[in-house]
């Protein structure tokens, strides 16, 4: 059979403990997608079954995320207190810049995730990948002022070289693998490594309310369920939890109603157990710990 061979199997009860800073144990993280589709052509989440292109219904569904939604959520995550890891289509810088400065001056991390969603990266050549991932670093370091230190491909698209050319581009990790509730190391080309930070693909608005058709307060009962798991198995083991988003979906009302009211029972459970942080923070403080710790290769 064929492998990956990016990490070793370590089964998670035989893994070695630690903690989180100031001794927490469940690590919880926000991740707020800001995606921006190509009008008339390429991908895109459907509300409804995509007609000819230009699919109005379908575009404009999506454009009211960036447009209202995510400035909901905004103001959520404010009123809340809540920092969230920005997931960025690097054309945002010129189609809703505006919004990227919002969160900005939050102070929130800002993550790589392609130029568009409207593309995947993974069916690409190595050498056109190579030259999306420099693009994308390079507008968020001019942006930024600092390169991105994570990355999410658009549509969760990896090719077969994807993690060496992200290790070799200097990202410290990423989000792509759904696999694991602690951060694995992942073997790369030329004796590299970079760290996988679990990623939700269940916890997430897009398979769960794209894909079940399970609508707003079902999902916030996830979290909330996913939460309270999680707290008392984080006696055992330090985990991480994180809340995949994407503003076209649960920014609308009636769904940011129920977010709201799963996100206020995370924070006010948020007792000295609890780390309510962003996915680069999880990232750093994994690295940090001693060899073999931290699973994986």
């Amino acid at each position: 059979m064929r492998h990956h061979d990016r990490y070793d199997y370590h089964p998670l009860p035989h893994r070695a403990d630690y903690s989180w800073p100031e001794g927490r144990r469940l690590a919880v993280y926000l991740a707020l997608n800001l995606e921006h589709f190509s009008f008339g052509e390429g991908l895109g989440a459907e509300l409804a079954p995509a007609g000819p292109h230009p699919d109005v219904l379908n575009y404009a569904w999506r454009d009211y995320g960036n447009r209202a939604g995510a400035w909901r959520l905004l103001r959520m995550f404010d009123d809340l207190q809540l920092p969230c890891s920005v997931l960025l289509n690097t054309s945002m810088y010129d189609y809703a810049p505006d919004l990227v400065d919002a969160f900005r001056r939050r102070g929130d991390e800002m993550v790589g995730h392609g130029r568009t969603n409207s593309e995947r990266q993974g069916v690409m050549a190595e050498a056109d990948e190579k030259a999306l991932i420099a693009g994308c670093t390079h507008a968020m370091l001019e942006r930024e002022g600092r390169a991105p230190q994570g990355w999410l491909g658009p549509w969760i698209s990896q090719s077969a070289t994807t993690p060496d050319l992200l290790a070799e581009a200097g990202y410290g990790y990423l989000l792509d693998w759904c696999h694991d509730d602690q951060p694995v190391w992942f073997r790369t080309r030329g004796g590299r490594r970079i760290l996988s930070v679990p990623y939700p693909q269940e916890l997430n608005d897009i398979p769960q309310i794209v894909g079940r058709k399970r609508e707003g307060a079902e999902f916030a009962d996830m979290i909330v369920d996913s939460f309270d798991e999680l707290l008392e198995e984080s006696r055992d083991r330090p985990l991480v939890m994180g809340v995949a988003l994407h503003a076209y979906l649960v920014g609308w009302p009636h769904r940011a109603r129920h977010l709201r009211r799963a996100l206020r029972h995370i924070r006010d459970r948020a007792d000295g157990r609890v780390w309510i942080t962003t996915a680069g923070a999880i990232a750093r403080h994994a690295a940090s710990l001693p060899p073999g710790v931290v699973p994986g290769a």
